[in-house]
């Protein structure tokens, strides 16, 4: 299949244009070693190159593309990362001032996109599978329950899949909420590469769906995707340029074509095989594996009474997981990973054999429940003081308080600092010392 974006950018390069236009390099390259034949590919918007915000020409060409590799109406480019589109996409379904139906384990730009567009969270709660020490999926069951019990919010924003792999049946929730004449928008920021997978299945449905492409294919960082049904291509760009950048880099979008081209002529395959590889893994070593849903089959999540301890120890070998928590360590596999790769993984969690199992004991709990004494809106942008952490009980967040990764506030914005978030942010190892922002006293 072509990569219309990216023939074209080659093709006008080939001319060999007289650049009397930003950017500064002029197509000459870039002083930094390794990266200066991308600047032949960075243009700005021409009449060859095309313009992310107007529509149109080879841009658009290759969105189209995406948005039919992914089985969605429409696609617009995001050279902001998912940031982006989770800011545009409630901006599309929102009015300021509406209620929303948030999964509490939603990334923090949906709550910073939630105090731009002053939304009122209602949250949804995931139950807590005791046997890996993680909060579960969304039902269908769960969703229903809340937009009856809030008749006028017709928003709904959840996360599948997780950061630790675990997929909500998106078209089951999808049916609940269009029954009760909702819209739902998905964070699937890591799940870009199930497209092209099975399980790509269980993202169908949804009304908005933002995808990182850099996080799992192979794309460059920034990368990301704004899929959308029954809304036009013309609303997409309009939202999306209230938070992109009117000067998009041509060598982000150039690589999300190509990232799509990849998975089409052999990615999907090179996937298929590394989820075989990480079955085994599953088998090898305590994993969180299906139960209340289907899990993303390139993620790989170990159990561990030591998550901290097996992320160092694994370190020291040369080997960086992704993330580690208290109980368990992540590592992200895709189409790049080959044979060598994958053996000397396993290599390494062999060294590393007694680290491996969960009893539950000291596992954590789902994070305490917020008491909420401002907007998320009115706390951000209200006066603030900067306190360490650990003083601070009893004020009012004006921050995230979010260990990152996943990037899950703990604490959000507007809700009371109290002595079980405290203990729990200890648990999860988050930096004690550190200076958080609270609303001023009066």
């Amino acid at each position: 299949m072509p990569m219309p974006l990216y023939d074209a950018l080659l093709s006008f390069a080939a001319e060999k244009p007289l650049r009397m236009h930003m950017p500064g390099h002029k197509g000459k390259g870039l002083p930094l070693h390794g990266l200066d034949a991308a600047a032949l590919l960075d243009f700005t918007e021409l009449p060859p190159t095309g313009d992310l915000f107007a529509g149109g020409g080879a841009i658009e060409a290759a969105e189209r593309l995406w948005a039919a590799a992914a089985g969605m109406e429409q696609c617009l480019f995001l050279t902001g990362g998912s940031t982006e589109g989770l800011h545009a996409a409630l901006a599309l379904v929102c009015r300021p001032g509406d209620g929303i139906l948030m999964d509490r384990s939603c990334h923090r730009a949906v709550y910073n996109a939630a105090a731009l567009l002053d939304l009122r969270p209602v949250y949804l709660s995931r139950a807590w599978r005791q046997d890996v020490g993680l909060p579960g999926v969304i039902s269908p069951e769960t969703v229903a329950q809340a937009m009856d019990d809030h008749p006028k919010i017709k928003t709904v924003c959840i996360t599948s899949p997780t950061y630790y792999g675990l997929l909500s049946d998106i078209p089951a929730i999808s049916e609940e909420v269009h029954r009760r004449g909702g819209k739902l928008v998905v964070d699937a920021a890591h799940g870009a590469h199930l497209f092209w997978m099975d399980e790509g299945r269980f993202l169908s449905g949804a009304d908005l769906l933002v995808a990182s492409a850099h996080k799992t294919l192979r794309a460059l960082g920034q990368t990301a995707v704004l899929l959308a049904n029954g809304y036009s291509h013309d609303a997409l760009r309009s939202a999306g340029a209230l938070y992109g950048s009117s000067s998009p880099s041509y060598v982000l979008m150039a690589s999300l074509d190509a990232a799509r081209e990849d998975m089409e002529q052999g990615g999907a395959g090179r996937c298929r095989a590394v989820a075989k590889r990480v079955a085994e893994l599953r088998r090898k070593f305590p994993a969180v594996t299906e139960a209340d849903g289907p899990a993303d089959p390139l993620r790989l999540t170990l159990l561990t009474e030591d998550g901290f301890g097996a992320q160092k120890a694994l370190q020291r070998q040369g080997v960086w997981p992704e993330m580690a928590d208290s109980n368990h360590v992540v590592f992200i596999l895709t189409a790049a990973d080959g044979q060598e790769e994958l053996n000397r993984l396993e290599a390494a969690l062999k060294k590393l054999n007694s680290c491996w199992g969960f009893t539950g004991a000291g596992a954590l709990t789902l994070p305490p429940k917020p008491e909420v004494e401002y907007t998320l809106r009115e706390a951000l942008f209200a006066p603030k003081e900067r306190l360490p952490l650990e003083l601070a009980e009893g004020r009012v967040c004006a921050c995230q308080v979010a260990p990152y990764p996943p990037g899950v506030p703990v604490i959000a914005p507007g809700e009371i600092i109290t002595k079980k978030a405290l203990a729990y942010l200890a648990k999860v190892g988050y930096n004690m010392v550190q200076e958080i922002a609270v609303v001023a006293d009066a």
